[in-house]
């Protein structure tokens, strides 16, 4: 055995060691999961672990690092991305992150490119609302590009079968998540468009609908691609854009002729009401039942008359000029119908190009970016100037650990004092007999002086 102790350590000293280590050789990281266990307390401190397939991390988020840090992305089964300094917490002897900013898992990657490619595409022309094209009043068959299996079919199946259940429905059945999906997207709208350039009767639609229900950016993100925003803005036929909910915008939506805050909203704005639809021929219908009644009630009237009239002594002679008036009154009658028919539909023409939706939809639009703008600069401004804050206060307690008296100290100097603790600044100040305080970086040492040079 060598004569050498081994060095033995106190559980406190080597916890002590370890977090040393491990705040030193890691410091601060970015790590993503998905959070579990999620703790808040009423101290406003957060507690939750951070796990994968594979492991866990305990996670704390203190009450002071919460304002501008994202804390209201945290919560059970969420995944996100958070910054914070590995430490090992010493009472439990386990290591945790002591989490700055906390962040949804891609979201920032993502809305990167978003914000690119509709930069790109708005440049040459894609979204100019002079490209959009009217949808048709009385639509007789629809084209819809959606998953066979999910509820944004079911949905819209059920309004277009409830108001208007003349329509043909034809559904291009297509992925709308995953790798691949958005090829599919596009081969669907292409589809449907060559089926009409080709004549096809049986696969030939008036409108597209493009839509799937709601889910988070990394979901909806096949509706982001390049190849499904060209597809829809080169549809020679018009397209709806329904992707998602309310709140979700895609770069089909800006693409499309229209774009529908959910698939149902689509089946709603695309599908005429077959009730008042025929609320309305029937108003038609009893107009020109009365006209017609009123027009045989005065021809009645006007026969007559003539039978007790000349009729009787040139019955051939009235009975032929009475034929050929009737015939003008014919005549007159149906052109008046067809003129007022002609009217009504005019009218009703200007009054639907008045309130078509697209107006409506583009003037919020425009509001929602407005808004997403200012909540974003609201969302890093405070957080810039924390950053800044933070820089500078780094600065400062560099420079004091360069340039403060315990810096000096350190490198060997000292300095002295009185007994008062008064500095001593030259030999001038100094008596014989005065008590001089002699101070070094480990401690001080106590001097007579018996005289100075």
């Amino acid at each position: 055995m060598s004569g050498a102790e081994p060095q033995v350590f106190t559980v406190s000293q080597l916890t002590a060691e370890v977090r040393a280590a491990v705040e030193k050789g890691v410091g601060s990281v970015w790590v993503e999961g998905e959070v579990s266990n999620f703790r808040p307390q009423p101290s406003g401190h957060l507690y939750f672990t951070l796990k994968d397939e594979r492991a866990q991390l305990g996670c704390v988020m203190w009450r002071g690092a919460q304002l501008g840090g994202g804390a209201q992305h945290l919560g059970d089964g969420r995944q996100v991305q958070l910054y914070g300094a590995l430490t090992v917490y010493e009472a439990r002897g386990q290591y945790q992150m002591n989490v700055r900013l906390a962040q949804p898992r891609g979201r920032g990657a993502l809305q990167a490119r978003f914000d690119a490619l509709k930069a790109k595409l708005a440049a040459e022309g894609l979204f100019d609302p002079a490209r959009k094209k009217p949808l048709p009043r009385f639509p007789r068959a629809v084209g819809l590009v959606t998953s066979a299996t999910g509820a944004a079919l079911q949905d819209m199946l059920n309004i277009f079968t409830r108001r208007a259940p003349f329509l043909r429905l034809l559904v291009h059945p297509v992925r709308v998540q995953g790798i691949g999906a958005a090829a599919e997207i596009a081969a669907a709208v292409e589809s449907f468009n060559a089926w009409r350039a080709a004549g096809r009767a049986d696969l030939a639609v008036d409108v597209i609908v493009v839509g799937r229900g709601g889910g988070s950016l990394e979901d909806l993100w096949e509706f982001n691609e390049e190849i499904v925003a060209r597809a829809v803005a080169a549809s020679a036929l018009p397209v709806v854009s329904a992707v998602g909910h309310e709140i979700d915008f895609t770069i089909c939506d800006f693409a499309a002729d229209l774009r529908a805050p959910t698939p149902s909203a689509a089946a709603e704005l695309i599908a005429p009401d077959a009730a008042e639809l025929l609320a309305r021929l029937r108003a038609q219908s009893d107009f020109l039942r009365r006209a017609l009644r009123d027009w045989v009630e005065r021809a009645r009237d006007q026969l007559e008359y003539l039978g007790r009239g000349e009729l009787h002594r040139a019955p051939r002679r009235r009975l032929e000029e009475e034929q050929q008036r009737l015939d003008g009154l014919a005549e007159e009658l149906h052109r008046g119908v067809r003129a007022r028919l002609d009217a009504e539909a005019q009218r009703l023409a200007r009054l639907s190009a008045a309130v078509q939706p697209h107006t409506l939809a583009a003037r919020l639009e425009a509001a929602r970016h407005a808004l997403d703008s200012l909540r974003e600069r609201l969302r890093t401004r405070p957080a810039q100037r924390l950053s800044d804050a933070r820089a500078a206060l780094r600065r400062a307690d560099d420079l004091l650990r360069v340039l403060g008296p315990r810096a000096t100290l350190d490198r060997g100097w000292t300095f002295t004092t009185d007994a008062a603790g008064e500095p001593v600044r030259g030999v001038a100040e100094v008596r014989a007999g005065m008590i001089l305080v002699t101070h070094f970086a480990d401690g001080e040492a106590r001097s007579v002086a018996t005289g100075k040079e």
